[in-house]
């Protein structure tokens, strides 16, 4: 599903307007965003949670060549599932 089918899929679900939805899932993924950002974790009971993971710096290796390349420290995300979302998927 991409933006703009999640974004028509709210407007059938809710009844806003697609500039209602595409205002409310934007401000969603910029608070995500923003709370991850600060290194809070972002926790929506029954779906699921975003927690900020820190990755060190290391040396990774070059599938095509062998050569090893240093890998700078990063930031990123990762997703957690909830129960109950789980339990709909089965």
């Amino acid at each position: 599903m991409t933006k703009a089918e999640l974004i028509e899929d709210i407007v059938q679900r809710s009844g806003l307007t697609r500039a209602q939805a595409k205002a409310g899932l934007d401000a969603f993924v910029a608070s995500v965003a923003a709370s991850l950002k600060r290194g809070e974790e972002v926790r929506l009971v029954g779906f699921g949670s975003f927690t900020p993971v820190s990755r060190a710096a290391g040396l990774a290796r070059n599938p095509r060549t062998g050569a090893e390349v240093k890998r700078a420290a990063s930031k990123t995300a990762r997703f957690r599932i909830g129960e109950a979302l789980k339990t709909s998927l089965n």
